[in-house]
């Protein structure tokens, strides 16, 4: 039988009331752990990601010496390599063998594209990294969440900042391309030509681009250029468009993960300035972040970033879930029920989910500075309980299509 959403939504209430009185939940629970299924990319153009997913999901575990609410956890880590094909593979071999619990990841929007109708047939249990929108939006699923953003929703605040606050009117946009870079790029456009900018040029370039020579040869001139890249790639282009004397030229500013902490590690002053917008930078001043953080540097020797971030709020998250429900992860609707209404203190901050399973808390403008001869993402500007529909009206908002490299229409390319 198909159970329609609201259906399931309303069972996963009810049966989150009947478990909180039912008596299976004094007895003992399981001598079995529970099992969680990470999803990253180690290897491949997004393996520095994939790697912090790891190494920061594995340090919240092991400051709770394995155990969540009480009961022992095995993690489980399947490399996906950043390809659709191997994501699905990996997601069924968590599932039908190492049978999991829950999921977390992947790191990649057209990897978690690939395993979404899978993963909502098995009724997993998944904490969602990967950004992209439609998961949340006009294709929801009511075993998903994203702790994260959407590709797009961190843009937003970034557009109407740069057009605000910083007066640009021209910007050039280049982005990975592939439904991460396209969907980011698409929300900024629509967030800075709403605020009277214009997107005189859009630049588009293989996630694996071995030289970025003759992208930056085709840079128009403008006010400043919005990088959309991911992994090492923001990296890679800002060297050679440093070298080609454009930076004196027009400014850089970026997506979440255009400068991540992961990628300033290997930069210079070169970075000096630069301004990004995320959900997440390692400067954060809250109680958590301050622990996390330091920890995360002492024991990798560098700053955690939007990857780690992701992982260790998945773990914060799931763990006041757990505790919910005292870890009864055999009941599959009670645990998304938890997860969904965990409202959690995480490093990040309190964060909420909306009714679509998609993450609703704070977007941070970040502007590079040195901190104790290490360059960090200073927080400037906070933009409060940012959700993945922005300003815009939801119901106008899931009427248009999905974002992408043509959509919205760029009104005002240059040639």
């Amino acid at each position: 039988m198909t159970m329609s959403r609201r259906q399931f939504v309303g069972s996963v209430a009810g049966a989150g009331i009947t478990s909180l009185a039912a008596p299976h939940f004094l007895s003992a629970q399981p001598s079995e752990p529970i099992r969680i299924g990470l999803l990253a990319a180690k290897t491949g153009p997004l393996a520095s990601g994939g790697i912090d997913m790891d190494l920061a999901l594995t340090m919240f575990l092991r400051e709770r010496e394995n155990t969540l609410a009480g009961r022992k956890v095995e993690l489980i880590v399947a490399d996906t390599a950043g390809v659709p094909a191997t994501a699905r593979t990996k997601a069924q071999e968590l599932v039908e063998k190492n049978n999991v619990h829950c999921i977390i990841g992947p790191l990649a929007a057209f990897e978690a594209l690939a395993i979404a109708d899978y993963l909502t047939e098995k009724e997993m249990p998944t904490l969602g990294v990967a950004a992209a929108e439609d998961m949340t939006q006009r294709h929801p699923s009511p075993w998903f969440v994203r702790l994260t953003s959407t590709s797009a929703q961190c843009a937003y605040p970034l557009a109407d900042y740069a057009a605000k606050e910083l007066k640009y009117k021209r910007i050039v946009t280049i982005a990975d391309d592939f439904a991460y870079g396209h969907e980011m790029c698409a929300g900024f456009q629509r967030s800075f030509e709403d605020s009277g900018g214009k997107i005189i040029q859009k630049i588009f370039t293989p996630l694996a681009t071995p030289d970025y020579g003759s992208y930056v040869a085709q840079v128009k001139a403008g006010d400043a250029i919005f990088l959309g890249t991911a992994g090492s790639n923001g990296f890679r282009f800002l060297r050679q468009f440093i070298e080609y004397g454009l930076k004196d030229k027009m400014a850089v500013i970026g997506g979440m993960t255009a400068l991540d902490e992961s990628v300033l590690r290997n930069m210079g002053d070169e970075a000096l300035g630069i301004l990004t917008t995320s959900w997440y930078s390692a400067e954060l001043d809250n109680p958590l972040n301050k622990a996390f953080a330091p920890a995360f540097r002492k024991q990798f020797k560098y700053d955690p970033g939007y990857y780690a971030g992701s992982t260790y709020v998945s773990g914060e998250v799931l763990e006041v879930a757990l505790k919910s429900i005292q870890a009864n992860v055999e009941d599959k609707k009670a645990l998304m029920a938890a997860i969904r209404g965990s409202n959690a203190d995480t490093v990040r901050g309190v964060i909420k989910f909306d009714g679509s399973g998609n993450a609703i808390g704070n977007v941070y403008i970040r502007k590079v500075t040195k901190s104790d001869g290490r360059l960090v993402n200073s927080v400037i500007k906070t933009y409060p309980d940012v959700t993945q529909f922005w300003t815009y009206d939801k119901a106008a908002f899931l009427k248009n299509p999905v974002y992408s490299r043509d959509y919205p229409p760029a009104k005002n390319l240059e040639q």
